[in-house]
């Protein structure tokens, strides 16, 4: 997979569907910051990556999936429930990356705010990307000894699309 941004999504979502995630969004950052004001900073930024989000987005993203599939005449519930899932993976693997940057600010706050943001910066990145190295590296392993066990006479053509995804 070769990550890339693109925006041409934007054109098949409704304006009330961006509205949803904009409220729920809202909502979540209010709750949290109540939580912060009676509990703390400490526990209130725990609750900043707020699930209800994400929820909203991989329920958006399955329903845009099974749509450009059904216009082209296919059922498309299968390849919407495999785009959440592709998102969910994603976002856990950038909650570990998320991790690295709490762990970095959380031990340099105290001396320099401006440089425990710039390396909780760098560590969300390096640990994010490193992570999906790894995630990646380890699931085209999976996928081969899968095609070596499922084709034991090593005929690899007909599966030749398997190690690409």
């Amino acid at each position: 997979m070769i990550v890339k941004v693109s925006f041409s999504s934007l054109k098949s979502g409704h304006w009330y569907e961006y509205i949803f995630r904009f409220a729920l969004g809202g909502a979540a950052t209010v709750a949290t910051g109540l939580i912060s004001s009676h509990f703390g900073a400490s526990l209130g930024g725990l609750f900043l990556a707020l699930p209800a989000i994400f929820c909203a987005s991989a329920t958006l993203i399955q329903k845009h999936e099974e749509r450009r599939k059904r216009s082209a005449g296919l059922d498309g519930r299968r390849r919407g429930q495999e785009a959440a899932a592709l998102d969910a993976a994603g976002a856990a693997l950038g909650s570990i990356g998320m991790a690295g940057f709490a762990f970095s600010f959380w031990l340099l706050v105290e001396r320099q705010t401006l440089l425990a943001f710039a390396v909780g910066l760098v560590m969300w990145t390096a640990v994010s990307i490193a992570v999906w190295w790894i995630w990646r590296r380890n699931r085209v392993r999976v996928r081969a000894r899968a095609l070596a066990r499922d084709n034991p006479d090593g005929n690899r053509e007909q599966h030749a699309g398997s190690l690409t995804t």
